[in-house]
């Protein structure tokens, strides 16, 4: 058989300034030699964290866009999808995956919802419903704190916080909607940052780091393309967390050892050929 590169298709925006989605995601997951193939949701000059922003909504050209995909025979070793703007896009990625998740293909969602109890200001509840419907595709759902209430439609906790029983239950309950690996990310204290790795029949376990400055753009999409690079390359989903996990605690340090603007994001570029 014919030897080929590893290749993942990216189901994001691509936004020019502010190291965030596909802008983020196309180098590391490049870095760690796999082929990143954008499918661009929209085309943003910079992120949402500036203001203003210039967007071009890609929702018209998306269908002809994984066609001529389809045409020329493209497959994937793994799909791995972000912020989507509208009920239309969820719709066209749920017809993506249909149609490009072959049997060995890892289909990772990364269903960026929402923050601390609340949703984006984009984000209506029958996007919330309609965003469940992915879940039967996945193999790993990433969900935080807000977003794995909202998949499960039930309360965020009034603190912000989850126990340990909580959190094996929610991990549990997504399970069962389709995903076999859930991590729930970005559980913080005032001086750890923790990802909870769920794997249903397996492993259950807290990925503990210390807290590095405060949030930036961009943290969610270099965590999802590490993981799911390192997941194609073979890793287990334990591995993959804390591979991530150091990664961006490093990137983080050198970021806010140059002083940047939580809206600049990741200076990642310094570190990428540690990434393999």
């Amino acid at each position: 058989m014919k030897k080929r590169q590893k290749r993942i298709a990216l189901v994001n925006d691509i936004t020019g300034f502010g190291r965030c989605s596909i802008t983020v995601e196309l180098p590391l997951i490049s870095a760690m030699k796999i082929q990143a193939c954008p499918f661009p949701t929209a085309i943003l000059s910079v992120h949402t964290g500036f203001t203003p922003h210039y967007l071009d909504d890609y929702t018209q050209r998306m269908m002809p866009y994984m066609k001529n995909w389809e045409q020329h025979g493209i497959a994937f070793d793994g799909i791995c999808t972000g912020f989507l703007g509208s009920l239309d896009q969820i719709n066209l990625v749920e017809y993506f995956i249909h149609h490009f998740k072959k049997k060995d293909t890892r289909v990772m969602v990364d269903p960026v919802m929402g923050d601390y109890g609340r949703l984006y200001s984009s984000y209506t509840p029958e996007m919330c419903r309609e965003m469940r419907r992915l879940l039967k595709w996945a193999d790993l759902v990433t969900p935080n704190l807000t977003e794995a209430c909202q998949l499960l439609d039930i309360p965020y906790p009034k603190d912000g916080k989850a126990t340990e029983d909580q959190l094996v239950s929610m991990g549990k309950a997504l399970a069962e909607k389709g995903p076999k690996q859930v991590v729930i990310t970005g559980l913080s204290d005032n001086a750890h940052i923790k990802n909870f790795v769920f794997e249903k029949d397996g492993v259950q376990e807290f990925v503990v780091r210390d807290k590095v400055g405060d949030d930036r753009s961009g943290t969610g999409d270099a965590f999802a393309a590490i993981v799911a690079g390192s997941l194609i390359n073979g890793l287990s989903l334990l591995e993959a967390v804390e591979k991530a996990a150091d990664f961006i605690n490093k990137v983080l340090e050198y970021t806010v050892e140059l002083d940047l603007p939580w809206n600049y994001g990741l200076a990642f570029e310094e570190y990428l050929t540690e990434l393999k």
